[in-house]
């Protein structure tokens, strides 16, 4: 009986632990805290965390409801970094003539507005024109930059 148990020991001890390569949790419809998010500029922090398959999560979404759509600045966690963010593409149900899509999109930007990437490899909605532009004021950040780096829009 000592043996077995020596034996178990033995094998548990030296075995590494290994991690999936999936996620266990439920994807969300509403992007809230701790929601998870798929990069789709080309920036390097950006590439890195999606490889790893470690994606973003949002820790502050920067509204009144606390809860994410296009065009929302949102704060996210990704690789042990707090980065600023732009929502280009969610997977809830969006009002008439706003395209929906297959996973939860987010453009990292810096501070002042301008993003991290040099490209959107994926098309964005058009309707977030109008919606930038409303939340880019005189003296604060320009969330248009996002736009000039989009290759197609919806």
């Amino acid at each position: 009986m000592s043996v077995l148990m020596n034996l178990a020991s033995a094998i548990s001890s030296c075995t590494p632990v290994l991690r999936r390569s999936f996620h266990s949790s439920v994807p969300c419809h509403r992007l809230q805290k701790l929601s998870r998010l798929r990069v789709v500029d080309n920036s390097e922090l950006g590439k890195q965390a999606m490889l790893e398959g470690k994606p973003p999560r949002i820790i502050q979404v920067y509204n009144k409801t606390g809860i994410g759509t296009t065009g929302d600045i949102v704060l996210c966690a990704i690789k042990g970094l707090k980065k600023k963010g732009v929502i280009v593409g969610v997977k809830a149900k969006q009002p008439c003539f706003s395209p929906r899509t297959d996973s939860n999109n987010v453009v990292l930007i810096e501070d002042n507005g301008a993003p991290l990437g040099t490209r959107i490899v994926v098309p964005i909605p058009s309707v977030l024109r109008t919606i930038l532009k409303e939340k880019t004021h005189a003296k604060g950040a320009d969330y248009t930059k996002v736009l000039s780096i989009a290759t197609r829009f919806v």
